[in-house]
C-alpha cells in the first residue's frame, strides 16, 4: 500500500510584501552604516523572489517603510544600537495567536476538496519548525474542523524545510498499515517571526528568503483513491557528510537563528545529485525543476513543497514527480510521486 493524495489545500497570510519593499524593510531594521545599505541590494535582487506573505500586520509594514509608529507593534525597532527585536517569548506568543488560524485555513481547504467529512479522518500529522505551543496545532485543528476526539495525532517538529516530506513519510506509514486510515497532514510556518535585527551578514540571507504560509494534504491508501490520484511511491533521505555546521536552526534570545553557509550550494552539488540520480534511476525517472512558487511566495519552509505539488496538479501536470527539500544537518529528504 501507499499514500494517495485526495486533495491539497493552501493558505497565506493577508500581508503581501514585494521584494523591493522587503529590501527597504531590511535597511530599516538591519543596516547601521551606508556601507551596509549598499551591500544588501545585490542579495535581494538576486533571490528570484517577487513577493512574500507575512503573518504581520500591514500597518507594521507601512510603519517600517515610512518611518512611522502608528501600528504600535512589538516588532517596531526601538532605535537603540543594540536593538535585537522582540524576545523569543514574545515571538512565540505571536506564533500561538497566528499559526493555528493559518493552519486551519489550509486544512479546511484540503478537507473540503477531498470529498470526505472531517469526522472520517483517522490520523492527524502536523508539521512546524518556527514555533512551539502546547496545547498546539493539533488541538486547534481538531476543534475548528470537527475532527473526532479519538483522531490519532503525530507532530513532526523542528525539522526545517523538508518537514513536509517527513510528514508524508509518517502519513504513508499509517495508510500502508491500515486500509481504513484517512490522514490529514498540515504544515504551517511563520518564518517572519524570526527576522534578524541588526547587522550580521550570516543572518541576512535568511531575512531575504523566508516567508509564511500553510499547506495541507488529505491522503488515503491508494486502493481507496481515484485511479488518477497522485501517490507517494517511495521516499529517500541523505545526510551530507561533514556538513553539520553548514545549515543550522537554533533557539536564540531574540528568535530562532538561521545560519546558511556559503558552502551549502557546493555541498549540494557535490553530494546530493549523485545520490538523487542513483535513487531515481532505481525508480525509473529523471530530474526536472519548478521555480514559480519560489518567485511568488519565497521560501515558506515546510509548506513550500506542498505549494509546488498543488500548482503542478492544478496545471494538469502528471506524475512522476520528485519532491526534494533540504534542512539542517545538512540533510536532504525526497519523495517520488507517481
Amino acid at each position: 500500500m501507499s499514500l494517495a493524495f485526495l486533495s491539497i489545500g493552501t493558505a497565506l497570510p493577508s500581508t503581501a510584501v514585494t521584494q523591493p519593499d522587503a529590501l527597504r524593510v531590511a535597511r530599516a531594521l538591519c543596516c547601521r552604516t551606508a556601507e551596509h545599505e549598499t551591500w544588501l541590494p545585490p542579495m535581494y535582487n538576486g533571490t528570484g523572489i517577487d513577493t512574500r506573505n507575512f503573518a504581520l500586520d500591514a500597518e507594521l509594514v507601512a510603519d517600517l517603510l515610512n518611518g512611522t509608529r502608528h501600528s504600535g507593534s512589538m516588532f517596531l525597532p526601538t532605535g537603540a544600537a543594540d536593538d535585537h527585536g522582540p524576545t523569543t517569548g514574545r515571538r512565540m506568543r505571536h506564533y500561538a495567536e497566528h499559526a493555528p488560524p493559518l493552519a486551519v485555513a489550509a486544512a479546511a481547504d484540503a478537507v473540503r476538496r477531498s470529498g470526505l467529512d472531517a469526522a472520517e479522518l483517522t490520523h492527524l500529522v502536523t508539521v512546524s519548525c518556527t514555533g512551539f505551543v502546547a496545547p498546539g496545532l493539533d488541538l486547534a485543528l481538531i476543534r475548528a474542523l470537527g475532527l473526532r476526539p479519538t483522531v490519532e495525532r503525530t507532530h513532526v517538529g523542528y525539522m526545517g524545510c523538508h518537514g513536509a516530506l517527513n510528514g508524508l513519510r509518517v502519513a504513508r506509514a499509517f495508510t500502508g498499515a491500515d486500509p481504513a486510515a484517512r490522514v490529514l497532514l498540515c504544515c504551517v510556518e511563520l518564518c517572519s517571526l524570526h527576522y534578524h535585527y541588526g547587522w550580521n551578514p550570516s543572518k541576512m540571507v535568511a531575512n531575504a528568503l523566508f516567508a509564511d504560509g500553510a499547506a495541507a494534504v488529505v491522503g488515503a491508501p491508494e486502493e481507496a483513491a481515484p485511479a488518477d490520484a497522485w501517490r507517494v511511491a517511495a521516499t529517500g533521505s541523505c545526510l551530507v557528510p561533514d556538513s553539520a555546521d553548514a545549515m543550522t536552526w537554533t533557539v536564540g534570545e531574540h528568535g530562532f537563528e538561521m545560519t546558511l553557509s556559503k558552502q551549502v550550494p557546493g555541498l549540494i552539488a557535490w553530494h546530493l545529485r549523485p545520490w538523487l540520480e542513483a535513487w531515481l534511476e532505481r525508480e525509473g525517472v529523471a530530474l526536472s525543476a519548478v521555480r514559480s512558487v519560489f518567485a511568488a511566495h519565497g521560501n515558506m519552509s515546510s509548506p513550500t513543497v506542498l505549494f509546488i505539488l498543488d500548482r503542478l496538479r492544478r496545471q494538469g501536470a502528471g506524475p512522476p514527480c520528485v519532491a526534494l527539500a533540504f534542512g539542517p544537518g545538512l540533510t536532504a529528504e525526497a519523495a517520488l510521486l507517481r
